[in-house]
């Protein structure tokens, strides 16, 4: 593993989450995270989407004033050390270009959109990390503003993560419209709850656990009212939940909520949350749930102590997909280590200087022939379609949009319209590997020639060993000018 140096051990998490937005600041001491600041803003991005799913003006303005706070708290921090992720809200959200850029110059930092599964994992990771090992698997269930995270796990591994369309926002705003608490608002969101849940909770029933933590504020201000109201000791119990629920149910109105430890801003959202986590322990059978003050945004700081020490769940997931896949190993990795010698060739010149451009390219490298399993013909298609569509643990959105793209361009037509979002980088890692794929296309033993490459604007000439390109076009060096020193071709074809 890498030594982090002393610049280097201070490390931040961004969790864009539907209802708030939060920031962690940790140092690393001797492999332990200490926190050393925690920031916090209800930002309620969620509420700010209209029905075309399209964020309100006032809810931009909310989101980036809050980034920008958060900008100058990041501001001195290395790049490497600091996730920012976008989560249910964001996911959601349609036409958010503009706001996505606005959003990374006000924090100083790449948003990565993540998905529900890989949402799941981080929280997993996070709260495996925050509590105790009891021992055996453990159910971790986290409500947020738009979804929820359910997540069988054992030891920091999460085994089985899903994620559900329902949050103590969206729900909130659906089912209790103006904080009217009333019988057919209840009854609808208890069967919209069980309706999400029905076709998972089998299969969790047959995994089983032996112990049940939460995570979340909405969680988290469940268990406050409950102690502070000695409905419950220690957690959140069954019977103190049911006490909550008929309190809410009675007071018709959040207005009428009177309810010592409930923190006003969590008046409006609360409802939601309760018909969710009521749901979960009735139909799952929970009787006790312990409750956990680490969760994303923890799981993200632990994911990035893995990053930066070489230990990337993104380095296990294509590993895995090569097995399931069934891809040529040996052929897959010839490929990437001549496409990484290529890349260092050129890095400077093509400013590809960006750590995680050798990571893409050598994992495009090893998944570019994904795509056989289904069929040969068109199987860049096929397995550009899988990377896109698949759920990859450890990757971003962006992440799996670049690798599919990556794999789509290895061969056949170049898919300059794939790469608008991603830009030049992206354009020439895709040539890099359609030149290693090139060069072992006899798919034999042997080693590549040695070529070197020379940028040049547009261009990108290589020049390769002579008595190699004589041998193998079975030619006589005087058919060449002799004011060249070798033979050479331009790569006018691929916008480099």
């Amino acid at each position: 593993m890498n030594e982090i140096t002393p610049s280097e051990d201070t490390l931040a998490a961004a969790d864009l989450g539907s209802n708030s937005f939060h920031l962690i600041v940790a140092g690393l001491r001797q492999g332990q995270l200490q926190v050393l600041d925690r920031l916090r803003e209800p930002v309620r991005l969620a509420a700010g989407l209209d029905k075309n799913q399209r964020l309100h003006p006032e809810a931009r303005a909310r989101a980036l004033a809050c980034l920008e706070r958060f900008g100058q708290r990041l501001r001195h921090l290395p790049a490497r050390n600091v996730r920012v992720v976008g989560t249910n809200a964001l996911r959601q959200a349609q036409g958010t270009g503009s706001f996505l850029r606005d959003a990374e110059a006000a924090i100083g930092h790449p948003i990565e959109i993540i998905s529900g599964v890989e949402e799941a994992r981080l929280i997993y990771l996070g709260v495996s990390h925050s509590l105790p090992d009891a021992g055996g698997r453990r159910l971790v269930v986290d409500i947020g503003g738009g979804s929820t995270e359910l997540i069988i796990g054992e030891d920091f591994e999460a085994l089985y993560p899903e994620s559900l369309y329902m949050g103590c926002v969206s729900f909130s705003e659906r089912y209790f419209p103006d904080g009217q608490l009333g019988k057919e608002g209840w009854r609808g969101a208890e069967i919209a709850a069980g309706l999400e849940l029905r076709p998972v909770q089998d299969r969790f029933r047959r995994l089983g656990w032996e112990s049940v933590a939460g995570a979340s504020g909405t969680i988290r201000a469940i268990r406050e009212v409950l102690q502070t109201n000695q409905w419950c000791e220690q957690g959140i119990s069954r019977d103190g939940l049911q006490k909550l629920r008929k309190t809410l149910q009675q007071a018709e109105h959040v207005d009428a909520l009177n309810l010592p430890g409930l923190a006003e801003e969590r008046k409006p959202v609360l409802a939601g949350g309760v018909v969710i986590l009521w749901t979960l322990f009735d139909t799952l059978g929970i009787e006790q749930l312990r409750v956990s003050d680490g969760a994303l945004r923890e799981g993200l700081l632990y994911d990035a102590i893995g990053r930066i020490q070489q230990v990337d769940v993104r380095e296990r997931t294509v590993n895995s997909l090569m097995e399931r896949y069934h891809v040529d190993t040996a052929h897959a990795f010839q490929v990437e280590q001549t496409a990484l010698r290529l890349f260092d060739q050129v890095r400077k010149d093509w400013k590809l200087e960006d750590d995680e451009n050798p990571a893409m390219l050598r994992w495009a490298a090893r998944l570019h022939e994904i795509g056989l399993v289904i069929a040969h013909s068109g199987y860049q298609k096929h397995g550009a379609y899988l990377l896109a569509n698949s759920d990859l643990p450890g990757f971003s959105r962006r992440e799996q949009s670049l690798l599919a793209v990556l794999v789509l361009g290895h061969r056949r037509k170049f898919p300059l319209s794939g790469f608008d979002s991603h830009g030049k980088a992206a354009q020439r890692l895709c040539v890099l590997l359609r030149l290693s794929i090139l060069l072992h296309r006899s798919r034999g033993p042997e080693e590549p020639p040695t070529i070197a490459l020379r940028p040049n604007g547009t261009n990108l000439e290589l020049v390769f060993p002579e008595a190699w390109l004589t041998r193998l076009l079975k030619i006589t060096p005087p058919v060449y000018p002799a004011a060249w020193p070798a033979p050479s071709v331009s790569s006018d074809c691929w916008p480099v």
